[in-house]
């Protein structure tokens, strides 16, 4: 019987490998590939041809993408923090009339649909002056980093032990002297993966990126791989879009595996509490 559990359980783990890794290694290896040999499904590369690699940086501004990406996804990621702490500190240690209200609010927010805000959102980008700029994108991913993040930061700040509050009020800190000096230090493993989730969401997102850009040099990597096009579906340049994919997705997976712990740590934290 304790074989038969240890073999399903592997079995387990086996088939949730395969469906998770396969999708992005079909794509490595058929981003080494050309014409018909795309459409014969290959298990294994024939050839390591960088060709479809070169050519996404030759025939459009892919370097450039990669850039606004990264711009756009390291500004939301600072500004969803710093104001998802300060946020969680009002939220999970001041008590004030409306505060459970207040905090539903902000989750309600999270669970609307792009879609429902895109038309409000335009108007906004637009009659600011920011449309097709960075900082018009950098403004609507934040609608949808910044709810979670306050959430999950306060669920977190809401476990830190009151003591450490007191102690530190005895000692004369202001709230901002106990929030970066006290309670910062505690949070690392709950800011490090609110972080990395808003940087995936920042990074991935389409919508927001396609309605507020005009111009391939304000366009976001999610939105120039999306217009890699040719003349008919047979001819779209699939290796190249698939090499573009690759390019983007392998950071990513990089940053996952290099803060995997903390990422435990922080969704895990407050589960057992005392």
């Amino acid at each position: 019987m304790k074989i038969l559990k240890r073999l399903g359980l592997w079995t387990a783990i086996a088939v949730t490998f395969v469906i998770s890794v396969f999708p992005l290694y079909y794509a490595f290896i058929t981003s080494f590939e050309f014409g018909s040999a795309l459409f014969t499904p290959s298990y294994w590369p024939k050839m390591f041809d960088l060709t479809n690699y070169i050519s996404v940086f030759l025939e459009q501004p892919f370097a450039r993408n990669i850039l606004n990406s990264i711009i756009v996804a390291v500004t939301v990621v600072a500004i969803s923090l710093f104001l998802g702490v300060t946020a969680a500190y009002a939220l999970g240690r001041v008590a004030f009339r409306g505060r459970a209200a207040l905090l539903l609010t902000v989750l309600s927010v999270s669970m609307f649909p792009q879609v429902a805000v895109l038309s409000g959102m335009f108007e906004l980008i637009r009659s600011i002056g920011i449309y097709n700029s960075l900082p018009g994108l950098i403004l609507a991913n934040l609608v949808l980093t910044l709810p979670f993040t306050v959430w999950v930061l306060t669920t977190f700040m809401r476990e830190l032990p009151k003591e450490l509050e007191e102690a530190a009020f005895v000692d004369g800190a202001s709230p901002v002297q106990l929030i970066y000096h006290v309670f910062l230090p505690l949070m690392w493993p709950a800011m490090v993966t609110t972080g990395l989730l808003a940087f995936i969401v920042a990074w991935n997102e389409f919508l927001f990126a396609l309605t507020f850009t005009l111009s391939n040099d304000m366009r976001t990597v999610p939105v120039a791989i999306a217009l890699i096009t040719g003349g008919s579906q047979y001819e779209l340049p699939w290796g190249a879009i698939m090499a573009a994919s690759v390019i983007v997705t392998v950071p990513l997976v990089a940053l996952v595996l290099v803060f995997q712990r903390k990422i435990v740590a922080g969704l895990t934290a407050g589960a057992v509490k005392g």
